[in-house]
């Protein structure tokens, strides 16, 4: 939500001039500095009111105003990776005025997207995308010669997916024009940075180096010929891969830079200014600071990684941040995830066999309270889902008992695996799916709607989905006892209890409530929707039931055959096309009943959904209680129409 009535807001001035990334060619360097404290406290004040991520974008500032400042963004192309960095871009390239509506319904969405800006050349969400996306920029670029500089930008922590690894190496191999810049702001690729980087960094990037290597190389092969010329380009590739630290860069085909200070404008406008009279691909390696300029995202960049909304902050002068004291908060109920983390402790406490993996999310799945306890049984992969799947099922050939906690949307890279590796060898993996569904704020790059729908085909695979903490508690430790693949999905929603608490038998489904009208027969957690919806519903007189399906996949047969002589209406948290409402169309046609029964599908529609808060996403989708009374009474009248015909 935009900035509140009374919320002070930052003082601008330089801000306030710029209307588009070429508007910065005219600021002085000292300008540019304090443009960067008008930019920090611009993006506190509207992450810690909206929520978004916080500590990525404040350390790249620097960075990103030095790449407006020199490059000509109206005519080359800067790129991405993810998007968690990109708030001082949207800053700069025209949407300064709409910057309180960011990642708000209807508002800007906290990711590039190519829709919402004409400098957002290439959309983003998930990582390690940036260089392949400009490596097929640059040879459409050369194939139409055209006359641009494409520039990527990608993290530390996205280097870490085998995607950019494959980009560098087809770079290299190609020779194309190509700008790669690694903002390092965690792993230790280099072990310092300072006066020398710098210098050795601006000596390569500038003409007199540049001559002096053209005319040494050319001078070698006229004397000494070819072979003393390769030997002696080796021997420069040696010597600069080891006073720069690149050397795996340069074997990849890169010219490397760096490493540097990527908070200091004047090395960076510098560097850059030479680096557009460079030719080939370049790796150009810069050190920051998450969190830049707000004290506690300094000191703790992965609490600030992703903010929530609170409506609270304070900016300090000359752009500093810090967080304010707050009230000790009230428990807020336990999430899925919260669940899946502390029975996945419990059962490992008793089975030594069962370990965790993740791909980069320790903290998003929960899994870094299971590190806490069992460090020697976790493991984190890093932004690699598809290794993370083949080697939960190498584990599990050998014995092991492997829990894979991912987000939906991020299991869709490891698709294959999930085919060849885990289902096709019948191997026991359980997949804890979080995220499944709408996601809010995070929009449809993250959303998880179609996990369903892929997974459901998969010879092997059971898909279960739990209402509630108990069904999750009973389905984990179910899971963990099967001889095959198992699936547990669940959103990213608080698991309030539906029902009677306690242990329960979730080997099938459950009918929660009787009705004569109609039945909802939901998979997961929109059960408790389907429940206020009855509610709403009963007020009116009409007679509709509630049943809580569990099993996606294979679909719990006695309850859909006592459920077919009332009209039915399905609901899931997933696309319609080919998820739970397809399914139980199926089980009735496979047994020759479809003609008998009368079924409504409520589900997410084939597109992809804007962002916005998932409670708004739910309603959007009619999925919410009163959208699904209003599905359920409209679905009444008309077969009631129907049976006077």
């Amino acid at each position: 939500m935009p900035l509140d009535e009374g919320t002070p807001a930052s003082h601008t001035p330089l801000l306030d001039r710029v209307n588009g990334p070429n508007d910065l060619h005219a600021f002085s360097l000292d300008e540019l500095e304090q443009l960067a404290k008008e930019i920090r406290g611009r993006i506190i004040e509207t992450v810690m009111v909206n929520g978004g991520h916080l500590a990525s974008s404040l350390g790249v500032v620097e960075l990103t105003l030095a790449l407006h400042h020199v490059f000509d963004l109206e005519r080359d192309w800067l790129i991405w990776d993810v998007g968690h960095q990109s708030y001082a871009h949207k800053l700069l390239t025209g949407r300064r005025d709409r910057f309180d509506t960011l990642r708000v319904k209807d508002g800007l969405s906290g990711y590039p997207r190519r829709t919402e800006s004409r400098y957002d050349v290439f959309g983003a969400g998930h990582s390690s995308t940036s260089i392949s996306a400009g490596l097929g920029m640059a040879v459409a670029r050369d194939y139409f010669k055209e006359d641009r500089r494409i520039i990527a930008v990608i993290g530390d922590g996205a280097m870490t997916g085998g995607m950019a690894w494959e980009a560098l190496s087809h770079a290299g191999h190609l020779g194309n024009d190509l700008i790669v810049i690694l903002n390092d702001n965690k792993m230790s690729i280099a072990e310092n940075v300072g006066a020398v980087s710098e210098y050795f960094s601006r000596l390569i990037t500038g003409r007199r180096y540049k001559r002096a290597k053209e005319d040494v190389s050319s001078f070698v092969k006229t004397i000494l010929g070819r072979r003393l010329s390769l030997t002696a380009h080796r021997l420069e590739q040696s010597v600069k891969g080891f006073l720069t630290a690149g050397g795996v860069f340069q074997e990849l085909g890169f010219n490397y830079v760096g490493p540097v200070d990527g908070h200091d404008l004047p090395v960076l406008a510098g560097i850059f200014a030479n680096m557009k009279n460079m030719h080939g691909p370049i790796l150009f390696h810069c050190a920051t600071q998450k969190g830049k300029g707000f004290t506690e995202a300094e000191n703790d960049p992965l609490k600030y990684h992703g903010v929530k909304p609170s409506k609270v902050y304070t900016v300090e002068n000359e752009g500093e941040a810090r967080a304010p004291e707050k009230a000790s908060p009230a428990l807020p109920a336990k999430t899925f995830t919260d669940v899946f983390a502390e029975t996945l402790i419990d059962i490992a406490e008793m089975d030594p066999t069962v370990v965790a993996i993740t791909a980069a999310m320790p903290t998003g799945t929960g899994l870094h309270r299971f590190q806490e306890v069992f460090s020697e049984r976790f493991f984190d992969v890093g932004i690699c889902e598809q290794h993370a799947v083949t080697f939960a099922a190498g584990l599990a050939a050998q014995g092991m008992r492997p829990v894979c906690a991912l987000y939906s949307t991020f299991l869709q890279r490891g698709y294959d695996q999930v085919v060849h590796d885990v289902c096709l060898q019948n191997l026991p993996v359980v997949f804890a799916i979080d995220r499944a569904g709408v996601v809010g704020e995070d929009g449809p790059t993250h959303a998880g709607a179609f996990d369903l729908t892929f997974l459901r085909a998969l010879p092997n695979m059971t898909i279960l989905a739990p209402r509630d903490d108990c069904d999750l508690r009973a389905m984990l430790r179910w899971a963990l006892a099967q001889p095959g693949p198992v699936t547990i999905r669940y959103p990213r929603d608080t698991a309030i209890t539906s029902g009677a608490p306690g242990p329960r038998d979730i080997t099938h489904g459950e009918i929660l409530r009787h009705g004569v009208d109609a039945m909802f027969l939901a998979a997961g957690s929109l059960v408790r929707a389907c429940m206020k919806a009855t509610d709403l519903l009963e007020c009116e007189g009409l007679s509709v039931g509630v049943a809580d399906a569990r099993w996606v996949k294979p679909l719990d047969g006695a309850l859909l055959d006592a459920l077919a002589s009332v009209p039915l209406i399905t609901v899931e948290e997933n696309a319609l096309m080919g998820g739970f409402g397809s399914a139980v169309l199926e089980y009735y046609e496979s047994n020759g009943r479809l003609s008998e029964v009368r079924i409504r599908r409520a589900g997410l529609p084939d597109l992809f959904g804007e962002h916005a808060t998932r409670a708004q996403q739910l309603a959007e989708h009619g999925l919410d209680c009163r959208a699904l009374a209003e599905t359920a009474r409209a679905f009444v009248a008309a077969t009631a129409a129907e049976r006077l015909l």
